[in-house]
């Protein structure tokens, strides 16, 4: 699934492309995704200009004076510019026609993304809730502190939880705990403040770094312009079990947390 440095790369992407353009209509080749197309996207967004495009957690919002299209690119979803001519393939689902001559167009094999609307001045149902941005201000070590107190779960899966920060994601939750060498199936309420204020600042350090690379290519993410992200040959330990850890040379392990493959160091991590 793409995490937020592949949302982000793809915000980043997009919005040259689309701020101060007007959406001239709608394409639907495929309206079941996760959700049904909202009605409200269909009506509301054609003959708008965009005036701004955000991301809140994994999501992206697309700005306009009658309210915003939420975006989320599922597991295997993607979004590109391309030329209005360009032939749409199988799994293309959905094209924004633009007044540049070109189409946002939305792909996903899978079709686990969404396209819904959020009106002005509200907050969407899935926003609604969610904790701070991890490279906000308001993200630190204190907090992390402060939450877990009390907390019997496993620290990855409390940091993976949107309600205590949001995007960080598999990958990125493993590759921070390496980085603070904590592990990750320690207790987040046995945790010392001190070691907390380690790992927010490993998120936020791999987090802003994996964006200026490009995100993570996994198996379907490709950024806007078609390019893969850069940041997957350097990951430390997600994915790579049995193999030498870059740091002290002991095999990296793998397990089982909440339903979700993690991987340690178990020299490194304690």
């Amino acid at each position: 699934m793409p995490e937020l440095p592949e949302v982000e790369t793809t915000r980043r992407g997009l919005a040259p492309h689309l701020i101060g353009r007007r959406v001239e209509n709608l394409i639907v080749r495929q309206p079941k995704l996760r959700w049904p197309i909202a009605a409200a996207l269909r009506e509301q967004l054609p003959g708008q200009r965009v005036d701004d495009i955000e991301r809140r957690a994994k999501y992206l919002l697309v700005h306009t004076m009658a309210g915003s299209a939420l975006l989320h690119l599922g597991m295997s979803g993607s979004l590109r510019v391309l030329p209005e001519a360009t032939p749409p393939g199988t799994h293309d689902h959905i094209d924004w026609r633009l007044d540049s001559g070109q189409v946002l167009r939305y792909t996903d094999p899978r079709r686990f993304g969404c396209q819904l609307w959020q009106n002005p001045g509200e907050v969407h149902e899935l926003l609604a809730g969610l904790g701070p941005e991890p490279l906000s201000d308001t993200f630190d070590g204190d907090l992390l502190w402060q939450l877990s107190r009390g907390r019997k779960s496993a620290v990855k899966l409390f940091l993976m939880d949107q309600k205590i920060v949001v995007g960080v994601g598999n990958i990125y939750a493993a590759e921070a705990l390496f980085a603070a060498a904590i592990h990750p199936a320690r207790a987040a309420g046995q945790i010392s403040r001190a070691r907390y204020r380690d790992l927010a600042a490993a998120v936020k350090r791999i987090l802003a770094y994996a964006i200026r690379r490009g995100g993570t290519t996994l198996r379907d993410f490709i950024s806007p312009d078609g390019l893969p992200g850069y940041f997957e040959q350097e990951l430390y330990v997600y994915g790579r079990t049995g193999l030498p850890c870059r740091n002290c040379a002991t095999p990296i392990k793998a397990s089982v947390l909440g339903q979700r493959s993690t991987f340690h160091c178990p020299r490194c991590q304690r």
